[in-house]
């Protein structure tokens, strides 16, 4: 079953925003509460990744936060303070399934492989699971879906960051083998170094196709009939 949190109105969402993110979700409920989100949608190359987080509420790294509002050096501080006291899971989706299945079904696809991934290291499921946005995909456990939730609730923003960390990692990683597109800094989005490169070079085989951007550059299939 899953329930989604009513959003506060537009001026207490900023109030709330500007205290940060807190633990009252996770406290509220009781239990074991995981915070699940995802880095890597919107670019037109690379995987998805999720990640799924159960804090410890007795040593909550200072400092959590929604992973856009943070630097790289801040990001991957948070992300070995997490990996030191917390539980975590991370699932990714390929470019291939990205494709084949679009990318909102290899989204959920990432979070369930990180929500199996931290089921089996805490050796149960989760009492409720904290889900960023407003659709969630289907898991052995009660959800609740909360728009922006990675600025409201500690363990959304763990996640956050666990899955952009990883993400990036990986990125950069696909740079050194792939020179040109500009990988390293623009992480696979669209920036106008990415674009030019698609036109010049072309697309990879971490591309996808089923991306606008990127089907536009793709050889045009001729079909000949015999």
């Amino acid at each position: 079953m899953t329930k989604r949190l009513q959003p506060h109105s537009e001026s207490r969402q900023r109030s709330v925003r500007a205290a940060g993110p807190s633990y009252h979700m996770e406290r509220d409920h009781g239990g074991l509460v995981a915070g699940i989100d995802e880095a890597g949608r919107g670019p037109l190359a690379g995987p998805v990744v999720a990640a799924c987080v159960v804090l410890d509420p007795t040593r909550i790294p200072r400092g959590l936060n929604d992973s856009k509002q943070l630097d790289a050096a801040t990001r991957e501080k948070l992300f070995i303070n997490i990996r030191a006291t917390a539980t975590i899971g991370i699932g990714a989706a390929s470019v291939a399934e990205i494709d084949r299945i679009n990318i909102l079904q290899a989204t959920f696809l990432a979070m369930q492989r990180a929500a199996h991934a931290c089921a089996r290291a805490l050796g149960r499921w989760p009492d409720l699971a904290l889900i960023d946005g407003n659709r969630a995909p289907k898991l052995d456990c009660a959800m609740t879906t909360v728009i922006g939730g990675d600025g409201l609730c500690v363990s959304i923003a763990a996640a956050s960051i666990v899955a952009k960390v990883t993400r990036d990692r990986a990125m950069t990683a696909l740079a050194r083998r792939h020179d040109g597109y500009g990988w390293g800094t623009n992480m696979g989005y669209a920036t106008v170094v990415h674009r030019q490169a698609l036109v010049s070079i072309g697309p990879s085989p971490h591309h996808r196709r089923s991306f606008a951007p990127v089907r536009a550059e793709l050889p045009e299939q001729i079909e000949i009939n015999l």
